[in-house]
């Protein structure tokens, strides 16, 4: 049993990022987003074959793949969906204009294609400077044919998501929390509580395990902690810079693959210092992702 007061270390894996988000383990690979050089990458579980699967000029953020194996991908300064194609070529998945006042974000996409896509709310980088006050936002639900429509209202910063079961949890940056929801058959969110108060953790990417815990990256510390239901925290993990996106995967995916970088604010994070970085765990990925 791992002690929560001694934290593990993770390894640099991958140097050379911009800012890395949105991880997902699919098919042997790590996929993730790298925002400032405008491509979604993947790379083999020991960091090699580092490959370019997409263009995203409106910076890459949010990914998934819809039933078929098309990819999708949030275009976050142009608060779209994309998707590439069979043939390669890219298409508009979801207009998310009319429900995005500023840019969009993380996205879980379920195993059906039904989509939900977390948004800033204001600007973020005027909101750093303190030139701007925070405001709330809402999910926005995508179908797999695109439709869009809001999922819940009143979130701070809606980011990463998880689905453990029937539950979909997300992350609400600012609000310092995670938030469930009961997820219906239909798609739609009710019951909304939530799921685990974090003190002074801000959560920003998260991923579910096979014991129902939660792993989180901390946007504000050099780390990826283990919370579950009700907020304790089980495991902590100490990486090198603060950690923005975390995935597990490998053969086993015992693997906690977590996104690194020395800043969110878009001046410094243009700059390749950003990493990828690894430590083996004891329990194994579940849900989505």
């Amino acid at each position: 049993m791992t002690d929560a007061s001694i934290p593990m270390t993770a390894a640099t894996l991958v140097e050379g990022l911009t800012f890395g988000e949105g991880p997902r383990w699919r098919d042997g690979r790590v996929w993730y987003s790298d925002f400032y050089s405008h491509a979604v990458w993947s790379i083999e579980p020991d960091g090699s074959g580092r490959r370019r699967e997409l263009e995203v000029p409106g910076r890459p953020s949010g990914l998934g793949w819809l039933p078929d194996g098309r990819l999708l991908a949030v275009s976050m300064e142009d608060r779209t969906v994309l998707r590439r194609e069979e043939d390669g070529t890219v298409s508009l998945h979801a207009d998310l204009r009319a429900y995005a006042r500023c840019d969009a974000n993380d996205m879980l996409v379920l195993e059906d294609g039904t989509a939900f896509v977390g948004q800033f709310g204001f600007d973020l980088h005027e909101y750093l400077r303190r030139r701007v006050e925070l405001e709330l936002t809402s999910l926005l639900r995508v179908g797999a044919g695109g439709d869009v429509e809001v999922a819940a209202t009143d979130l701070s910063f809606p980011n990463g998501m998880v689905r453990l079961g029937s539950t979909l949890v997300v992350a609400e940056t600012f609000a310092l929390r995670l938030t469930a929801f009961d997820l219906r058959d239909d798609g739609s969110l009710e019951s909304r509580r939530e799921w685990a108060a974090l003190g002074s953790c801000h959560p920003d990417g998260i991923c579910g395990d096979a014991e129902g815990a939660i792993w989180v990256a901390n946007a504000v510390a050099p780390e990826c902690i283990r919370v579950r239901k009700g907020g304790g925290i089980l495991a902590r993990i100490a990486t090198s810079q603060p950690c923005f996106a975390c995935v597990l995967g490998s053969g086993d995916r015992r693997t906690l693959f977590c996104f690194t970088a020395p800043s969110s604010d878009a001046h410094r994070a243009r700059r390749p210092a950003g990493r990828i970085e690894v430590v083996r765990v004891e329990v194994p990925g579940a849900g989505s992702p």
